[in-house]
């Protein structure tokens, strides 16, 4: 039986050459993505990494990328990893979405209650 689907677990394992971990700093689901403006598309790259580059274009957190993937959240990582590494995209932590506010203001409300 030649010519057969070798099925999805032989396939993702040939895809990350058989590791379960990104290289590098490691990151969360919620970690941004976002592709590093190119040029041109590197060539001799799996159509799954050519996919990261074209969801990244615009933001775009972990977990949805394995989402629009459709790959295991692992499998996703050690791609993000690899692209990482390529210098094609960047993983950085969410900003929060209240800044912290300035220790100085603190100490002026307490300064004010305690003069009432």
């Amino acid at each position: 039986m030649t010519g057969e689907d070798p099925g999805p677990l032989v396939r993702l394992f040939g895809l990350t050459g058989g590791r379960a971990r990104p290289s590098g700093e490691t990151f969360d689901l919620v970690a941004i993505v976002t592709t590093v403006d190119i040029t041109t598309e590197p060539a001799e790259m799996m159509p799954e990494y050519l996919a990261v580059l074209s969801i990244c274009r615009r933001p775009t957190p972990v977990a949805d990328v394995a989402a629009q993937l459709r790959l295991p959240l692992n499998i996703t990582r050690v791609i993000l990893g690899d692209l990482r590494r390529d210098g094609l995209v960047t993983i950085d932590r969410p900003q929060p979405a209240v800044q912290a506010i300035d220790e100085r203001i603190y100490r002026e409300v307490l300064h004010g209650l305690r003069s009432l």
